[in-house]
């Protein structure tokens, strides 16, 4: 399946995984939402990473640094050659999430386990608790891609224009401004509900199968060009913290090879408190 994808090498299976356990070439890296997770058991030989300590800044809200990402892939025993293999629970938010800060950053060869945690766990393949103390590395990053990430000014921006296209992959209660967050979640963050006048309402869940793979090439066209999200068009995603638009985003930018698509990992949270910008309420047209 993976060969009729734009890159078929974002994708690794399971079972790739397994063989490349002892592949000093190839790091494993664990992002989970549940940041307990890991300590409960993970792939051997796979280095934890917290999402909100490691992969965001400590005041200032904001992606981590370039140095700050130096360190934390140092630490973790990654070198600027190591394949990097991605995988997590809630079918890889946060691994996504991962990989596009990864990819921010300039790090060539990141791949995402298909499936995630969930697939590794329900397939019975072997979960540790020994925590890997990997040979630390000088990982040196490059400068940022800005390229692949969106800011508040570029989503004003795009507002009723129609060379962009604004996808938004929250809940529809989410979106219709019913809930400010995803039902399981404290309902904190923006001050407003709603979405960006104009998005596309499709949820992030809609890329994946009930496993946590992701859908194919053709099932993934039609999702979105179905609804007018289109190659030819500049992409924007969206959520409400920039992790589940980091699924989106890797379906339309890795998997069907969208020229011109960007995360903002500003998302609703930021948007959704902004003083003066438009917004809408209500379902999907």
């Amino acid at each position: 399946m993976a060969t009729e994808y734009a890159n078929p090498k974002a994708l690794v299976e399971t079972a790739w995984v397994a063989e490349h356990l002892e592949d000093p070439k190839v790091r494993i890296l664990e992002v989970d939402v549940d940041t307990s997770a890991y300590e409960q058991g993970h792939i051997p030989g796979a280095v934890g990473i917290h999402w909100k300590r490691d992969l965001e800044t400590p005041v200032t809200r904001d992606i981590a640094t370039k140095e700050q990402l130096e360190e934390v892939l140092s630490r973790a025993g990654v070198s600027n050659d190591s394949t990097v293999v991605l995988y997590g629970d809630n079918h890889n938010w946060f691994a996504a999430y991962a990989w596009w800060l990864l990819k921010y950053y300039g790090h060539e060869d990141v791949r995402i386990m298909n499936g995630g945690r969930k697939k590794w766990v329900e397939e019975g393949r072997p979960l540790v608790a020994e925590v890997p103390a990997p040979p630390r590395t000088a990982y040196r990053a490059r400068r940022p891609d800005r390229s692949i990430r969106a800011f508040r000014e570029d989503v004003l921006r795009a507002i009723g224009k129609k060379r962009f296209a604004l996808v938004d992959v929250r809940s529809p209660k989410e979106f219709s401004g019913e809930l400010l967050a995803p039902e399981h979640l404290p309902q904190e963050g923006a001050q407003r509900g709603g979405h960006v006048p104009g998005a596309q309402n499709i949820p992030w869940g809609e890329n994946v199968n009930e496993d946590g793979t992701f859908k194919s090439a053709g099932e993934l066209q039609q999702l979105y060009q179905s609804r007018g999200i289109t190659p030819d068009k500049e992409i924007i995603t969206y959520c409400r913290i920039g992790e589940r638009s980091s699924i989106a985003w890797f379906a339309l930018k890795e998997l069907l090879g969208y020229p011109k698509v960007r995360n903002y990992d500003g998302s609703w949270t930021e948007y959704g408190s902004l003083v003066g910008v438009p917004i809408e309420r209500g379902e999907a047209a």
